[in-house]
């Protein structure tokens, strides 16, 4: 009965089908003492591979047109459906019009040529290096910080996934949550559990955080949760991100302790009709921008604590192919997004889309190594003071990117 429902694996805890985090948890964690406000990572995984220069189209190259001449996005003011300027040489896909206003309000930054030093067109050899930041080791990155930087005061949501398996990122030592967004949630199942195995003394397979989460499993038995109430004009979609965001909105309201979520969103694989301002791509690229921008609104002045760091395990290649597409590439685009980001920029070095510019004749070339992201996000936002137990052999440069945060 068990492991379709709630299951321990590799330190952490999935809970399937959890759609709400009650008010009356937090006075739970409350009467624990840890109801602090913190600073909170939420990382978007585009898993797919996404074409970054359709996302952040660099309208300022000629090259750019002459390799895709059914799905470029025309340059800014030329015509409806446009690219959304951001510098005079680059501009957002127009779907992306709800980022493009906090673009214009500096909270949202943009990372340019970001990848891989050792890339790989494999989806699966790709998104494990990214995950695991590129290290021989069985854990994410993230739980490797989770572990790096212990917090005797932590609570079982300090690391949550919202999903029904915890992603690579935040497996390892460190306990962290799966919440499953759908409503199937057997509460008299999992307080089941509870009792048999939480109340025993002497079972030794559950952290702390894990056995602190199975007593508030038994406690939504006992009582009856409200529904979240987003702010005022927030309208999350009923989508993969949408539900996802409005569960980690809730969780960050409700103080609980969440300091590191990650959510998955697919549909980046654009091999065939990837489209130009209709079509795969940017119906993809609308769902996306409006779940940001609606959790950016819902967030508030609590953004000021938020940070929001969106990544795809490589881009696509710089030329369309014959089924208007784009096929496996390199380097790619992030975004970050937060009241403290020293948004309105765009950073990393550009490396020009000319034949003798591409990586192997066909992609974006690399500039920025996307564990220095990682890093810096990790240094700056949470105060990371263990770097290189993060990122094992990893040389990095101090004052790469501090102007960003």
């Amino acid at each position: 009965m068990i492991n379709r429902r709630v299951f321990v694996r590799d330190g952490g805890l999935a809970v399937v089908g959890l759609s709400f985090i009650p008010g009356f948890l937090q006075r739970t964690v409350a009467a624990a003492g840890t109801t602090s406000r913190q600073k909170v990572l939420v990382v978007i995984f585009q898993r797919g591979g996404a074409d970054g220069l359709n996302i952040v189209v660099p309208f300022a190259e000629k090259a750019y047109y002459a390799y895709r001449p059914s799905i470029a996005i025309a340059p800014p003011g030329t015509k409806p459906d446009t690219a959304l300027d951001l510098d005079g040489s680059f501009g957002l896909h127009p779907a992306l019009a709800p980022l493009h206003a906090i673009y214009q309000k500096n909270q949202l930054a943009i990372i340019n040529a970001v990848g891989s030093s050792a890339p790989t067109r494999s989806h699966f050899q790709a998104q494990d290096r990214m995950e695991s930041a590129g290290v021989n080791l069985s854990s994410g990155w993230l739980n490797r910080y989770l572990q790096s930087e212990p917090d005797p005061k932590a609570t079982a949501f300090r690391g949550v996934a919202m999903g029904v398996t915890l992603p690579r990122t935040l497996r390892g030592g460190a306990p962290a949550l799966a919440l499953g967004a759908a409503n199937q949630f057997d509460l008299q199942t999992a307080g089941e559990l509870y009792e048999s195995v939480y109340q025993s003394e002497s079972n030794t397979l559950l952290s702390g955080a894990s056995r602190e989460m199975f007593a508030a499993i038994a406690m939504l038995r006992k009582a009856s949760p409200g529904d979240y109430k987003p702010a005022d004009g927030v309208n999350y979609q009923n989508n993969v991100l949408g539900r996802g965001l409005r569960q980690v909105a809730q969780l960050i309201k409700a103080d609980v302790g969440l300091q590191v979520a990650c959510i998955d969103i697919g549909g980046w694989d654009t091999h065939a009709g990837q489209g130009s301002t209709t079509g795969r791509l940017p119906n993809v690229l609308g769902q996306f921008g409006r779940a940001i921008a609606a959790f950016h609104k819902d967030m508030g002045d609590r953004m000021d604590d938020v940070l929001v760091l969106t990544m795809s395990e490589f881009g696509r290649t710089a030329r369309e192919n014959g089924n208007q597409g784009t096929d496996h590439g390199n380097a790619n685009v992030m975004f970050l997004m937060g009241g403290a980001v020293k948004g309105g920029k765009i950073y990393g070095t550009w490396p020009g889309l000319e034949k003798e510019q591409l990586n192997e004749d066909r992609d974006l070339a690399l500039t920025t190594d996307y564990r220095e992201v990682f890093a810096h996000v990790l240094s700056r936002h949470l105060g990371c003071r263990n770097l290189k137990t993060v990122f094992p052999g990893l040389t990095i440069d101090p004052k790469r990117f501090t102007e960003m945060l």
